[in-house]
């Protein structure tokens, strides 16, 4: 049995396995694909890839399905991703043109990958390890109300609103921003805590009551950014996936819900020479997600700025190929958008 050959026929056995959902059989890939050899010579191959252990008979079936194994090889031999059509450029573009908010833009990422893919599609938001203050602002709001603006290098925008034991003027507002952001630009948003006292000095004396509420406000703000999560869209596809799990989908989506677990998974997956990183099956770690496979891709800014994962869950009989194509360019064009914020 020839390599290609070999190559081919455990691709066309996941190819049809993953669009079935059945056991393939030898007359099965001859009829819908051009390999150019008798059902007899498919058999023989079959036979040699069962024994290699790439593909299985499931109980008594004629028919055979690939294993973790044979997933594995193939997603391996996948050396191009795919481009995405124009349809799916175009809902990319969207967040482009959308991109003012941060987080917004996040959660939309998460929603129209979990509609590309049909998948539950997760994005690991990322901390500020290695983001830095970009800006920073005073916002008059009423007399006795200021809102402290913080914009990091990575992109994010946080905004909190703090009571001021006295009225204040909007340009003394602005300067008190001013002053601090001259003392804390460029500062590593994880350097906690803040200077406190080193700051107020920087402030004129009339003003450091209100001062020393703003800086314990971009204090809260840097101290919450350090706490990591996930946000997650498409759940729904996982049910719908519920032939493809039995009695395990349960564990599954406890385990989704634990945060913990797929922040430390995101964490570890190493990507590979496509900018992809993808565990399949009995991979994993984690006993409750030995039946599901994870397609995840980096994203984040090029210069100073955070990086985190974005990818998707599913079951191993997933469409590698499209599901790799997406997750790669939606984590591009969100590094893209970074970027350029």
């Amino acid at each position: 049995m020839s390599e290609t050959r070999r190559l081919q026929v455990l691709r066309a056995i996941v190819e049809d396995f993953v669009q079935t959902r059945e056991p393939v059989g030898s007359k099965a890939l001859v009829e819908r694909h051009n390999l150019e050899v008798s059902p007899a010579t498919i058999r023989n191959d079959m036979a040699q890839l069962e024994a290699e252990g790439l593909i299985a008979a499931p109980h008594t079936s004629a028919g055979r399905i690939p294993t973790d194994l044979g997933y594995r090889l193939f997603v391996d031999r996948v050396s191009d991703v795919r481009p995405l059509s124009r349809a799916e450029r175009r809902a990319m573009d969207v967040l482009l043109e959308n991109a003012d908010d941060h987080d917004a833009m996040l959660e939309q990422t998460v929603r129209l990958l979990a509609m590309l893919t049909n998948q539950v599609a997760v994005l690991q938001h990322p901390q500020h390890s290695r983001a830095r203050i970009r800006h920073l602002e005073v916002l008059s709001m009423s007399a006795h109300r200021a809102l402290v603006v913080v914009i990091l290098s990575s992109g994010k925008v946080e905004q909190r609103m703090v009571t001021l034991p006295e009225p204040v003027e909007e340009d003394s507002l602005h300067a008190v921003g001013m002053r601090l952001l001259a003392s804390l630009a460029d500062r590593s948003a994880t350097a906690l805590p803040l200077p406190v006292q080193d700051l107020l000095e920087t402030v004129s004396p009339d003003l450091r009551a209100a001062a020393a509420l703003v800086v314990h406000a971009v204090e809260s703000i840097l101290e919450a950014g350090r706490v990591d999560r996930i946000i997650m869209a498409g759940t729904a596809n996982l049910a719908r996936s519920g032939g493809d799990f039995g009695p395990a989908i349960g564990p599954i989506l406890e385990a989704l819900e634990e945060q913990v677990v797929l922040l430390r998974l995101l964490t570890e997956m190493q990507e590979d020479r496509r900018g992809l990183s993808v565990l399949i099956g009995s991979e994993h770690r984690h006993d409750s997600l030995l039946e599901t496979s994870v397609v995840a891709a980096e994203y984040g800014p090029r210069q100073g700025g955070d990086s985190a994962k974005l990818g998707v869950v599913g079951p191993t009989r997933m469409d590698y190929t499209t599901t790799m194509s997406a997750v790669r360019a939606m984590a591009r064009y969100l590094s893209k958008i970074l970027d350029d914020g």
